[in-house]
């Protein structure tokens, strides 16, 4: 055992809710679905924790106005700890803070913790609809991604999750040798894979088995959203959902008499990030800071992937978790998800990861040894990743610094100059194509390099119809065809073939 008893930090307490009034409008607003969480997860305890908490990390939502959620959410629990951190809403968000508490309790900072976060966009968006509320909608969420985009991306349409993750999932099919027929495949037998295991989870919010047919093919309810997934290929936000987690040491939960197998371990993790403009990064077939996170966690465990029970591989769409499975030596044929993935168990923005968290805690207590908790964030920006244990840590916490940004950055290789317009011969380093909500083609982005090795952007409008079948029909490879540049009538550069 690494340390003393009261530095090992163990999770005794998980909850989650699942708000679903018949009258969407009536349903609760985020910080109440991050305190219900946390009181189920006092319950799970066994109670009396929340008013002993002295940390507490809230995974920010977006779907509700709060001034400060850091005062709201400890204000409704009539608690007050004297440590209350909070960010931008993120999908690696919960794992980092599950790590940072964790830290916390290893270095005698604080004695219980607790992990929250909750969205209520379902609710949000139906009392928007009926004229209650300035909550946001999908559409003031597309526009909370124009404030920070940069002109550039604003230029050519690249905004949301929605429009970027494509491109990382086109470049990798390219680099992996894989038809778009393989890729499509290897996509829709991960998803029906998650979708049974949702089937399974009481709290998932899908709970229908998805054929690997099912998914991959458009039709009226899976239509097409940006090339080449389908609706049940993407994170499913119109949820309201919340989860939350307790941790203390291994000594104060002993002392309550939390009795052995119910008590998770939390062993080393790892952090690193890229650039946060994704126009900016060296290649679109790989990620040198989910390369270096997922080494690393289990080069500081001591393990290979053979020696997990489970895994959570972060799952907004399916470019990540076929990043992750390669570097790990996850086989397509075990279910990546302990509750789910985004589309099925639910996507609520930055807090599904502490789903995940609570779905893996269950998971171990049922049997089992060890389990990789894997959240990424923003554009395939932000990782982290944390082992779960039913025994204590090989290594000791304190000493086990998380950030492993030096090594992400000693992977990167030299980033393309970037050209705001650009005419003349080039290839395609990836792409997409987006479409509007009733199938058709909105239109095509494209990133493409000079001869020379610069990046820029280019548009293949909607009425170049041969132009877009191209894109999308896998009858060949677009990745790295060459083909001419030039301005159009709108002042965008356009693609010629």
């Amino acid at each position: 055992m690494s340390g003393t008893a009261d530095r090992i930090p163990v999770v005794i307490g998980v909850g989650e809710i699942n708000d679903r009034p018949e009258i969407a409008a009536e349903g609760l607003d985020s910080p109440a679905l991050m305190a219900a969480a946390l009181q189920i997860a006092d319950q799970d305890a066994g109670g009396g924790w929340l008013p002993t908490l002295d940390s507490l990390h809230i995974v920010n939502q977006i779907s509700w106005p709060v001034d400060d959620i850091t005062a709201e959410l400890p204000r409704r629990l009539g608690i007050a700890p004297g440590h209350v951190v909070t960010g931008g809403p993120s999908g690696d968000s919960p794992v980092r803070y599950l790590n940072d508490a964790a830290n916390r309790i290893a270095q005698g900072l604080c004695t219980v913790a607790a992990i929250a976060g909750g969205e209520a966009l379902r609710t949000a968006a139906a009392r928007t609809r009926a004229g209650q509320s300035a909550a946001p909608s999908k559409e003031l969420m597309r526009e909370r991604a124009e404030a920070v985009a940069s002109p550039l991306r604003l230029k050519y349409g690249l905004l949301t999750p929605t429009d970027i993750y494509p491109l990382y999932e086109n470049a990798t099919r390219a680099a992996w040798g894989q038809s778009l027929a393989q890729a499509q495949a290897e996509s829709s037998e991960i998803w029906s894979r998650f979708s049974q295991v949702a089937a399974e989870n009481p709290h998932a919010w899908l709970r229908t088995p998805r054929t690997p047919e099912r998914i991959a093919l458009p039709s009226p309810d899976n239509r097409p959203i940006a090339h080449p997934y389908t609706k049940l290929m993407v994170a499913n936000a119109a949820v309201n959902q919340g989860a939350a987690l307790i941790v203390t040491s291994l000594a104060k939960a002993r002392a309550a008499g939390i009795a052995e197998d119910r008590l998770v371990y939390l062993w080393a993790g790892a952090g690193a990030k890229e650039p946060d403009n994704f126009l900016l990064r060296d290649r679109y077939d790989h990620s040198p800071s989910m390369i270096a996170v997922l080494e690393q966690v289990m080069a500081r465990n001591g393990l290979s992937a053979a020696d997990l029970d489970c895994a959570e591989l972060y799952s907004c769409f399916p470019c990540v978790p076929k990043m992750a499975r390669r570097i790990l030596g996850w086989p397509v044929d075990r279910p990546a998800s302990t509750i789910g993935g985004l589309t099925f168990a639910g996507g609520p923005i930055g807090n599904y990861m502490s789903h995940a968290a609570a779905g893996m805690v269950r998971h171990l207590r049922r049997g089992g040894n060890l389990g990789l908790l894997y959240g990424n964030g923003g554009y395939v920006t932000r990782n982290h990743a944390l082992i779960l244990g039913r025994t204590p840590p090989p290594v000791d916490l304190p000493a086990a610094d998380y950030d492993v940004q030096p090594l992400a950055d000693a992977m990167r290789g030299p980033i393309p100059p970037l050209l705001d317009d650009y005419a003349g011969p080039g290839v395609i380093e990836s792409y997409t194509v987006l479409y509007d909500r009733d199938g058709a083609a909105r239109f095509g982005a494209i990133i493409g390099q000079t001869p020379d090795g610069a990046r820029f952007l280019a548009r293949a409008p909607k009425e170049d119809e041969g132009l877009i079948d191209f894109l999308v029909s896998g009858a060949m490879e677009p990745v790295g065809t060459r083909g001419q540049a030039a301005i159009g009538s709108t002042g965008l550069t356009e693609w010629r073939r």
